[in-house]
């Protein structure tokens, strides 16, 4: 339960903290962090609670990267339903804060009708610069594939694990600043879900695309890791 809870608190603050900062912060006019400050608050939030919980659970914080350690023989197939559960649930959690927190302001409203509504995720129409279905896939699928390679890599029982969480917040933070535009950034189906799921409409029926994508990504990287780049201690 402890593991568990790690993940339900990791994933809550990273949606509070990730697109937290997108909808309070990102439209300041001059004062708005923009994109730049959006990807920096992602990769902020893995980074600090990796410090803070991964200790506990791995540190996973995403069902892709629950899939993706699965995939590079590091995390057991058993635990995958009860850890993608809780992250789902941190998520919804902090997805009806964000909600609450919004609704003290005169006026507020979501457009379900515009891209990015309540920092959801989508394509066509629904992504930021209007990319489409097919560009939208491949992006969160290489972007999801190197972020579990970082993931594998930095864990690595060979690699300096006192740096993995940077190297991790850091790789997030990149991610988020090539693909704001094309999809609003996901490479996380937690957190896709709980923006869609108080945004519904459209980002709510694309949905599927934002967990089928990252998991095939992670779990590609995770055999691709395992058999093609992890050394044993005697290499």
């Amino acid at each position: 339960m402890k593991k568990l809870f790690a993940e339900f608190f990791g994933t809550y603050w990273l949606v509070f903290g990730g697109c937290g900062s997108a909808l309070f912060a990102a439209g300041i006019p001059e004062l708005g962090i923009g994109f730049a400050g959006v990807s920096l608050a992602f990769g902020l939030t893995v980074l600090t609670m990796a410090y803070a919980v991964g200790h506990i659970s791995g540190g996973h914080f995403n069902p892709a990267v629950s899939f993706g350690l699965w995939a590079g023989g590091r995390f057991e197939a058993k635990d995958l339903v009860s850890y993608i559960l809780a992250q789902c649930l941190g998520a919804i959690a902090a997805a009806g804060s964000l909600f609450v927190i919004l609704s003290g302001k005169p006026g507020f409203a979501i457009d379900n009708t515009k891209a990015g509504a309540f920092a959801s995720n989508g394509y066509g129409a629904f992504s930021p610069d209007g990319y489409s279905m097919m560009s939208a896939f491949l992006a969160e699928f290489v972007l999801t594939l190197f972020f579990l390679l970082i993931i594998l890599g930095a864990t690595d029982k060979l690699a300096n694990g006192k740096f993995a969480g940077v190297a991790i917040g850091l790789g997030l933070t990149l991610i988020h600043l090539v693909s704001i535009p094309i999809t609003n950034t996901s490479v996380n189906p937690a957190r896709s879900t709980s923006q869609a799921l108080f945004t519904q409409g459209e980002p709510l029926m694309q949905l599927w695309l934002f967990w089928v994508a990252p998991i095939l990504g992670a779990v590609a990287a995770g055999f691709i890791y395992k058999n093609l780049l992890q050394q044993s201690e005697t290499e």
